[in-house]
């Protein structure tokens, strides 16, 4: 019995294992003010990319999801973290093409150790985004590191 209740919380991490391949970073940021657009986006989390709640406030706190990407293979466990890697990828243009509401559909970022993150607009009329760590064996996480390098010059 012990088993099966374990089993039911504790299910074995299966990584994500498809692309998005209509992501784009926009080539041009002219006519976007990326510092005052920095200033505007917070970072709202989610329970599926967690195994740490950390200090998120989500609710629930953490709820793994066996096919999303966790934020906690790539050590951010604090919002405020997590909050200026988002802001740091606005203000190097690291923004889609898309926008909604006057913000990008994705920002995305490098952590200190190299691991590219995506982060999504969830809620457009202020701004709030959640996260994750792109898959390795994702092709556009390639194209991030190349660009966050350049733009980071």
């Amino acid at each position: 019995m012990l088993k099966t209740t374990e089993s039911k919380y504790f299910k074995k991490m299966i990584p994500r294992r498809s692309h998005n391949p209509k992501r784009h970073i926009r080539e041009d940021c002219h006519g976007i003010d990326l510092l005052a657009l920095a200033r505007n986006v917070s970072y709202g989390g989610n329970p599926e990319h967690k195994r740490n709640p950390g200090d998120y406030g989500l609710t629930p706190p953490a709820q793994p999801r066996a096919d999303k990407t966790l934020c906690d293979s790539v050590s951010v466990f604090k919002k405020s973290e997590a909050e200026a890697l988002l802001r740091e990828g606005v203000r190097r243009g690291l923004v889609s093409r898309r926008m909604v509401n006057n913000f990008p559909q994705n920002i995305w970022a490098v952590t200190e150790e190299g691991q590219p993150l995506e982060g999504q607009l969830e809620n457009p009329q202020k701004g709030v985004y959640h996260g994750y760590p792109l898959l390795k064996t994702d092709p556009f996480s390639q194209v991030v590191l190349a660009r966050w390098e350049k733009e980071g010059k």
